[in-house]
């Protein structure tokens, strides 16, 4: 593949996250082609031809077709994680780099199992944590990383949702069997990601979760846990998918000379001589869009990192192997729930 060839990019899925992949690539064509849609019903995907500024795609069911197309290079796995390691060995056989939307697997075993499939190939495998790559929190990572504000002692994650009903009842959503579990794996594990890349590892949970009266779901809708982090600093977690109206992700984190409180759109930073710093304000009117999926400009931001890993050879912007961590934590706190004591990770 020439440095300068466009990456030729397979779409495996054509649910509900499809279409904002599909902008994403056609805003970069420079360095990316839409090659081929595969759907289990490609009649029914075509519409996603419409998002795409480009020539039309390939729409197909059959996915050997794509692991032998030598113009595509690499595949977003947009699947319900019940069929994840199916549709990712032989891809991944064939030579096609992965990038995958979270979660990985249904528990961190099949997550484990997807990132040994792609290292014994040796191909790429990246996972779409868009969070990272939003302007409040880049600019989080900096204030972070700089040490200016000193230990960090408290952290506070908020991811207060909400999702009618419908949402569960359609293609078994919030169930073991396609989704691996509710609130945790398919809504906070973005807020998970993004907290422990700026906090470091957990060492212990103490943890309760529970499905409420407002859901008929076999999975959780709510979680609240206690956490221990390596550093020495606790905090607290809370995810739910019962508040109405839906909000916002939160992350707060404590320092002993400030306190940084992120948002999707705002970041302040409080310093304890006074001073108050909000490099990014929300000056939206408020209104928060559940199931909106974020800004396209997130998904093309990492799709067109992981493009430039492919080119360098460097890692992705969360590579598989980073992604097992919150799969961890979450394989933690369900642990933690279900025996109604503390857990330890080991960090």
């Amino acid at each position: 593949m020439s440095q300068h060839q466009p990456i030729g990019i397979a779409l495996i899925g054509a649910g509900m996250i499809a279409e904002r992949h599909v902008k994403a690539i056609s805003a970069a064509q420079d360095d990316m082609h839409l090659r081929a849609v595969v759907s289990r019903n490609p009649e029914r995907a075509r519409g996603l031809a419409e998002a795409y500024d480009g020539p039309a795609p390939i729409f197909t069911s059959d996915l050997s077709e794509i692991a032998r197309d030598p113009d595509i290079h690499m595949a977003i796995v947009a699947t319900p994680p019940s069929v994840r390691a199916d549709v990712i060995a032989p891809l991944a056989n064939a030579g096609k780099h992965i990038l995958l939307e979270k979660p990985v697997g249904r528990t961190t075993a099949e997550a484990s199992e997807v990132v040994e499939i792609c290292e014994d190939a040796g191909v790429t495998l990246g996972v779409l944590f868009q969070h990272r790559v939003r302007d409040t929190a880049r600019a989080a990572a900096k204030y972070v990383a700089e040490g200016t504000l000193g230990r960090l002692g408290h952290v506070e994650i908020a991811v207060p949702i909400w999702r009618a009903q419908s949402y569960y009842d359609e293609l078994g959503r919030g169930t073991y069997a396609r989704d691996g579990g509710g609130v945790l794996l398919t809504n906070a594990i973005h807020s998970i990601d993004l907290a422990l890349s700026l906090t470091g590892p957990v060492k212990s949970v103490q943890a309760m979760t529970a499905t409420s009266p407002l859901h008929r779901m076999e999975a959780e809708d709510v979680a609240v846990v206690g956490l221990q982090f390596a550093s020495g600093a606790v905090g607290s977690l809370l995810a739910s998918t019962a508040t109405f109206p839906h909000g916002t992700e939160t992350i707060t984190l404590h320092f002993s000379q400030g306190s940084l409180r992120m948002t999707k759109d705002s970041l302040t930073v409080s310093w304890h001589d006074g001073r108050v710093e909000t490099p990014f304000k929300d000056n939206s009117d408020g209104v928060v869009v559940p199931l909106s999926g974020g800004q396209v400009a997130w998904h093309q931001d990492v799709i067109t990192d992981f493009v430039t890993a492919i080119r360098t050879g460097s890692a992705p912007l969360v590579t598989g192997r980073q992604a097992l961590e919150s799969h961890a934590l979450i394989t933690a706190i369900e642990t933690s729930s279900r025996l109604g004591q503390r857990v330890d990770m080991g960090a």
